[in-house]
């Protein structure tokens, strides 16, 4: 009798928690509708990036999170909400709430953070490439720029 035509009356005999466990430990364990915790990351990663993408020329404003300006944190704030995560206000309270991750682990969607002098005064949306989607300064306006230091930090939203 092959492997094919044990599985049905092992199944059978072992119940759904067996077979469960039967599946992992043949490697595979596939259950529908069941999404591991980096998918749905990622996932909300790519909706906050998009979000932020798509307010590209908004206003800054100090204070404001939307709809229609932004200040850095504001913009962050408002992407990850419209993807169905909550973040703080500011940057240094989105940098403390996130899982800190390395530069060579960095994801599309994943926060940056500028710090000076040991603390967080700028946060943006990496968007691969070395660039981000922020909302910068006074006079300026949500857009994709080139990350101009080295002083940065990353962190998943989790």
């Amino acid at each position: 009798m092959t492997a094919q035509m044990h599985v049905p009356s092992l199944l059978s005999r072992a119940g759904a928690v067996s077979a469960l466990t039967l599946a992992a430990v043949g490697g595979t364990l596939f259950a529908p509708g069941a999404a591991t915790e980096a998918q749905a990351a990622t996932t909300h990663a790519n909706k906050a990036l998009s979000v932020a993408a798509s307010k590209k020329g908004a206003p800054y404003r100090y204070g404001s999170t939307g709809p229609s300006r932004f200040d850095c944190s504001g913009l962050t704030l408002y992407a990850y909400k419209q993807a169905g995560k909550s973040l703080p206000r500011t940057a240094q309270q989105q940098y403390n709430k996130t899982r800190h991750i390395s530069a060579s682990t960095r994801q599309k969607g994943d926060l940056v953070f500028f710090h000076s002098g040991g603390r967080v005064y700028h946060v943006g949306i990496y968007a691969g490439g070395g660039k981000i989607w922020h909302s910068p300064k006074t006079g300026s306006w949500v857009k994709l720029d080139k990350i101009w230091s080295s002083k940065v930090s990353y962190g998943r939203v989790r």
